[in-house]
């Protein structure tokens, strides 16, 4: 072997060792920039309200202090979520008309997390800012039908019926339901066995007793 051809080898092979070291990789691929950090956290719930109400448009108010951060609302499941928040302690406000005010201090938000309060937050009625429906289910004699099947249903926009809540007329016929003093048109089902459905719509539209009588005519035999 000449020396020209030695020197060639030689050379290819510092090449190669140069190529295969972490120097040599480095160069030949481009490593890939690191993701940033997050830097902001969130606050998620679910709000549960009493049966008949609903958890839908519940106002979610997230502040530090007395000072407003930023506002949410609830879903038809009484869901929220709030993000971009500051790594911080925070308190929150729940707030719908009929419902109590709730509020939770000493929230924690840590970059990068959401914190979650799925398991804890319940409104219950405000006794002084509902609506009342008391009614009584007679026989078309003018009697009380004791243990008659009440239900409570919403009349939506469309004309259809959202079921509310139901429960039993007492002995002398008489059932009561707590509702929001929302502006709302309802309609009571009554039903007794032996005897035809009688219905009745109500409108609701304020803190208030509103009051129904619904009338059940005996089945033909």
């Amino acid at each position: 072997m000449n020396k020209q051809r030695l020197k060639i080898y030689l050379t290819l092979a510092a090449l190669l060792v140069s190529l295969a070291s972490p120097a040599g990789q480095a160069s030949a691929v481009q490593k890939k920039p690191k993701k940033p950090e997050p830097t902001t956290g969130g606050i998620s719930g679910r709000v549960k309200v009493p049966s008949g109400q609903s958890a839908a448009g519940i106002g979610v108010t997230i502040r530090r202090g007395d000072e407003e951060v930023t506002r949410a609302t609830t879903n038809a499941k009484g869901e929220f979520e709030v993000q971009g928040l500051a790594p911080g302690r925070y308190g929150m406000t729940l707030r719908k008309p009929g419902l109590e005010i709730g509020r939770t201090e000493d929230l924690e938000v840590r970059a990068g997390k959401t914190l979650s309060l799925k398991s804890n937050l319940f409104l219950g009625i405000d006794e002084g800012s509902i609506a009342h429906l008391r009614g009584s289910v007679f026989t078309d004699e003018g009697r009380g039908v004791g243990g008659a099947r009440v239900e409570l249903a919403r009349i939506e926009d469309d004309g259809s019926l959202r079921k509310i809540d139901d429960r039993v007329a007492n002995n002398y016929g008489m059932f009561a339901f707590r509702l929001p003093p929302s502006h709302a048109r309802y309609r009571v089902t009554a039903k007794a066995d032996g005897m035809q459905a009688g219905t009745q719509d109500v409108e609701i539209d304020g803190a208030a007793i509103f009051r129904v009588a619904v009338t059940l005519t005996r089945t033909p035999k």
